[in-house]
């Protein structure tokens, strides 16, 4: 299955030289066929591989996405202490940061230098804006309860995911594709009307529609986390190369980065 989040749309395990993003989910409780079983499209049982290209494993995507999150976080507390206030710069860094990752979604393999830069300049912009938003009258402590948020609905998610609560199938991926869509059209819409036409543009990230809009942006966000968990999974159980890992921890940090973004701005709004 591909994974992604609203933003990058080809996240997704690759096979040799080809691209392979389980484009094809298995039906809950159906049997999947192995994507890196070789020349048998049909084969079920995970192929052999040489010790240069041993399969990924739950601790390769553990290590990997730890140093990613860890490159997250030393980047949001270097802007937090030196760029707070600092827009221009700020968003400087979020733009580059977003042209390193799409880069990445758009290469065949991953390439952890990219990762890590992606990781590095998010980091900045977050701790940027967030050490502005948290000197804004009111905003006091808003983003220490936005990181708390965010951990609180990775643990959910996860124990929703391993006791089969959720289960990530083709309809599910399809519902929250298509979701996940049209919120980013309606922010893109609403950017934009705020940028021509001043004020709040349609309402958005504002009063009550604002509270509504961003708790879907919060939901969707677990909801990416569960099919992130899934491709997670299926990479480990179908022997994905190791280097695969590094997509897996790319995956769950974009994922993570929007989840903590827009619970700041629900909170941003509920206090204000």
């Amino acid at each position: 299955m591909r994974s992604s989040n609203p933003v990058f749309s080809r996240r997704g395990f690759s096979r040799g030289t080809g691209y392979a993003g389980f484009n094809a989910p298995p039906q809950a409780g159906g049997p999947a066929a192995n994507p890196y079983a070789g020349a048998n499209p049909y084969a079920t049982e995970a192929p052999q591989y040489t010790p240069q290209t041993r399969p990924m494993t739950m601790d390769d995507v553990v290590v990997r996405t730890g140093l990613t999150l860890g490159t997250v976080i030393v980047g949001a507390t270097a802007g937090w202490l030196f760029l707070t206030g600092q827009l221009a710069f700020a968003i400087g860094a979020g733009l580059a940061a977003t042209v390193l990752g799409f880069i990445q979604s758009f290469k065949r393999k991953p390439v952890p230098a990219l990762i890590l830069g992606y990781a590095a300049l998010e980091g900045v912009f977050l701790g940027a804006l967030s050490g502005f938003i948290n000197d804004l009258p009111k905003m006091n402590g808003a983003p220490m309860q936005a990181v708390l948020g965010t951990m609180a609905v990775f643990v959910a998610m996860l124990v929703a995911y391993k006791t089969r609560i959720v289960r990530v199938t083709a309809r599910f991926t399809r519902f929250v594709m298509i979701a996940a869509l049209g919120f980013v059209l309606l922010s893109l819409v609403n950017l934009l009307f705020m940028v021509f036409g001043g004020g709040d543009g349609l309402g958005f990230r504002s009063g009550g529609l604002g509270i509504v809009f961003g708790i879907v942006g919060v939901v969707l966000g677990a909801l990416f986390l569960a099919m992130d968990f899934k491709q997670v999974e299926d990479g480990v159980a179908y022997g994905a190369p190791r280097e695969e890992s590094w997509l897996a921890a790319f995956g769950l940090t974009t994922t993570l980065v929007w989840i903590y973004w827009e619970m700041l701005r629900l909170i941003s709004i509920l206090r204000d």
